[in-house]
């Protein structure tokens, strides 16, 4: 069986937009044809699509980089570039991503078939000369580059999706349970998982199939994090019906009451509904006197129905096909949550906060002033300094927007640097300014 990775960590990058073009109609009988640059194509943005049909994260340990086409730039006679083609990346349901945004971590879960994430935008194309004619000014030689397109890095996580889940305190019997459940079939394997090693066995019941996972043990504090807790609680999140393993004989010299109490609790303290999912105690380790001889005082004690709780032994297989008969009605009954998902349109975004475009700051920074701020930001990152009109354009919305004010009075001289975006440039005005 192949490997099942959970984590994985890949980069995306939208495609830049296309140049815009500062030309002018030429013709024959024109001589003075005003501009006709056309604007350029958006770059093309970056999805991550929900596939019902995949189960792994295992192709992004070989492929992580992924980049979508660029906009075409804009052509003479106003003619608009071709936009840059959308590249979708196909990830399983459950899918959990993150990425890191001015500092702050979003979240985004991914569960419906179909349903989709934004992860980059596409850079907006640039416009051509024609949007720059006025009046006054009918021969404008100033159009704007293409927006660059946006660059994550994202973390992917895999929720691990078993039907059952194996819980209990280490050596409660759960790896031996599953060994002898799923014993001589080709179809089980260990999987290795990037920060602990969970093993998954499909039991087969009659015509039933089901995936099992048993997980490293769970020790009293897990919900805080203690020791591999939260690897742990989070490989359960999705499973449906839990398999509760106790050590009915009392091999470590705990109690095997308690041992139930406990586990319910650290589910409980790290999500309420764990707690309440449906369970079937498998009463184990019948083989020895202690345990056969515990097994009915728990029976009557567990706040259980009588009719999920076995006595089992894992060791020597008494008990356990009943065990797995009714796991697998329980199953039958149960919605599997994932696979019961109508298919989905829906298109996510990352989850950023209400920001004012026209807001910006100023802020020392390597000898000279940074500025920030969304408006300003995207005009300089689509300004071609190569055309002299481009920098009395800069010039002009750095008056009418406040933030030339502002740098004065932050006290910005001439020769200093200031920084917007990923350009430097050199502040100079007149001395009477």
């Amino acid at each position: 069986m192949a490997e099942l990775i959970d984590k994985a960590r890949i980069f995306v990058k939208a495609g830049d937009g296309g140049d815009g073009l500062a030309t002018f109609r030429r013709e024959k009988y024109v001589p003075r044809g005003g501009p006709d640059g056309g604007d350029g194509g958006r770059g093309g943005h970056v999805y991550l699509e929900v596939d019902p049909r995949l189960n792994t994260l295992l192709p992004f340990q070989y492929e992580r980089r992924f980049e979508a086409e660029r906009g075409q730039n804009g052509g003479r006679q106003r003619k608009t570039g071709r936009r840059g083609k959308d590249l979708v990346i196909r990830v399983p349901p459950g899918t959990v991503v993150r990425t890191v945004i001015d500092g702050q971590t979003y979240e985004v879960d991914l569960v419906r078939p179909g349903q989709r994430l934004l992860a980059a935008r596409g850079g907006k194309g640039g416009l051509g000369n024609v949007h720059f004619a006025t009046s006054t000014h009918q021969a404008p030689r100033i159009a704007e580059l293409g927006q660059p397109g946006e660059e994550r890095e994202l973390e992917l996580e895999l929720k691990l999706v078993a039907d059952v889940g194996l819980v209990g305190f280490p050596n409660a019997g759960k790896s031996t349970l599953l060994a002898a459940i799923s014993a001589a079939r080709p179809k089980i394997g260990a999987y290795p998982f990037t920060t602990l090693v969970p093993n998954l066995g499909v039991v087969e019941v009659g015509d039933q199939t089901f995936v099992v996972a048993d997980i490293p043990g769970l020790i009293e504090g897990a919900h805080a994090g203690v020791g591999l807790g939260h690897e742990f609680l989070r490989h359960v999140e999705r499973t449906r019906l839990l398999i509760h393993v106790i050590d009915a004989a009392g091999t470590e010299g705990r109690d095997p009451l308690d041992d139930f109490h406990q586990i319910n609790q650290e589910l409980r303290l790290y999500r309420p509904e764990l707690a309440e999912r449906r369970q079937v105690i498998a009463l184990n380790k019948i083989d020895l006197p202690e345990g056969r001889a515990n097994a009915e005082r728990l029976r009557h004690a567990l706040p259980v129905p009588p009719s999920d709780i076995f006595a089992i032994s894992a060791a020597t297989g008494e008990g356990v096909r009943p065990m797995l008969e009714r796991v697998a009605e329980l199953l039958r009954e149960l919605p599997n949550p994932l696979a019961a998902q109508p298919p989905s349109e829906e298109v996510l975004t990352w989850p950023l906060p209400e920001v004012d475009p026209n807001a910006f700051t100023i802020t020392r920074e390597r000898g000279g002033f940074r500025v920030r701020g969304q408006k300003i930001e995207k005009l300089v990152s689509m300004l071609n300094f190569a055309q002299p009109e481009s920098l009395d354009r800069l010039q002009r919305n750095l008056e009418a927007s406040g933030i030339a004010d502002a740098l004065r009075a932050a006290g910005v001289q001439n020769g200093d640097t200031v920084y917007i975006g990923k350009a430097e440039l050199v502040w100079s005005e007149d001395e009477e300014a």
